[in-house]
């Protein structure tokens, strides 16, 4: 019997393909359960008729995701992080902190969609931010070490200097 899948359905197939199964399996369970419909003629019309549209749909969500993709690739991250012995910095940098910067430069990304190796020391790495399902943009993090000498003022934050009176 052909039906078509509501759902996604494990060792049998995704959502809106048309399969063969037996006629008890899908009558008595995935027909009542909502996971399939009956692939009559008029259905399969609906089921083209369905992709067809998604397809278009997909193709501009896509577009925009690479267009979306473009622009942050031209994003440069750079954390100065405190370090132990110059190398070795203290916690880590860490999706969350890397996707607060980026939405720092007006760009809209969630913590989830960022992608890192595990960075525990000063030096340059590549963060992949997911987009879409099929577009990535990849992220050049760079994190250096805080220069941990005491600052010193600045001219304007200084005491005015006294005059000499010689």
């Amino acid at each position: 019997m052909e039906i078509i899948l509501k759902k996604d359905v494990d060792n049998l197939g995704y959502a809106n393909e048309i399969v063969n199964v037996k006629p008890g399996y899908a009558n008595n369970f995935l027909i009542p359960n909502g996971l399939a419909t009956a692939a009559t003629a008029s259905a399969k019309k609906v089921l083209a008729e369905n992709l067809r549209q998604r397809a278009h749909k997909d193709a501009k969500i896509k577009a925009d995701a690479e267009a979306k993709a473009q622009t942050l690739q031209e994003v440069k991250l750079k954390f100065e992080m405190k370090t132990t012995d110059g190398v070795k910095i203290y916690g880590s940098v860490t999706p969350a902190m890397i996707a607060e910067a980026i939405v720092a430069q007006g760009f809209e990304v969630d913590k989830k969609q960022v992608s890192v190796e595990s960075i525990k020391t000063v030096g340059t790495y590549t963060a992949t931010v997911r987009v879409h399902k099929e577009v990535a943009a990849e992220i050049p993090v760079e994190v250096v070490a805080i220069n941990d000498a005491p600052k010193s003022e600045t001219p304007a934050e200084a005491a005015p200097a006294q005059p000499s009176a010689e």
